[in-house]
């Protein structure tokens, strides 16, 4: 949480009114209820939910005022502005990827390598009507440019999943 710039976080969650009308849950507490979800492994609400209030004496150090219900951890992904993490997430990658600039490749050339992946991540159709991929089946891909130094990315598309990876290359 140290790498986390705070001030710019805050600037990015008051220009996209994140904590607008917010009682409990501001954006700050969480993202660091998330962080410590993705950190832990927790497979869903409920399993964050139940490691965090196992350990209700702690979340003070954790920048946690009280344990996290499950609902108001449901609501706050659902109604908060995608573009606070974006920009979080874009913030963190600019700073990352000065961190590693001047390391060394193990392959021997000088200039940036780059490797493209993609990932399809499937979808229920009757859910997500929006993301057709085949008849029965609706997907997503994401494509991702990786920047071999540090392995942090320098490029991500979200697509449908028909998109083939060739085409991301024009982007």
């Amino acid at each position: 949480m140290e790498f986390v710039p705070w001030t710019s976080f805050a600037r990015i969650v008051q220009r996209h009114g994140g904590n607008a009308g917010v009682r409990t849950l501001s954006c700050t507490e969480q993202f660091r209820a998330m962080a410590f979800a993705q950190l832990t492994w927790r497979e869903s609400l409920r399993d964050i939910e139940v490691c965090l209030s196992a350990q209700a004496s702690k979340l003070y150090h954790m920048g946690l005022r009280e344990a996290v219900a499950r609902s108001t951890l449901a609501d706050a992904n659902e109604s908060r502005d995608w573009r606070i993490w974006s920009d979080l997430a874009a913030l963190l990658i600019r700073r990352a990827r000065k961190l590693y600039a001047g390391d060394a490749l193990d392959v021997g050339l000088d200039n940036t390598v780059y490797a493209l992946d993609s990932s399809t991540i499937d979808l229920c159709l009757s859910l997500f009507d929006w993301a057709p991929f085949r008849s029965t089946k609706a997907a997503i891909k994401l494509h991702t440019l990786l920047d071999l130094r540090g392995a942090i990315p320098a490029f991500i598309h979200i697509s449908d999943g028909k998109l083939h990876d060739v085409n991301v290359l024009d982007m």
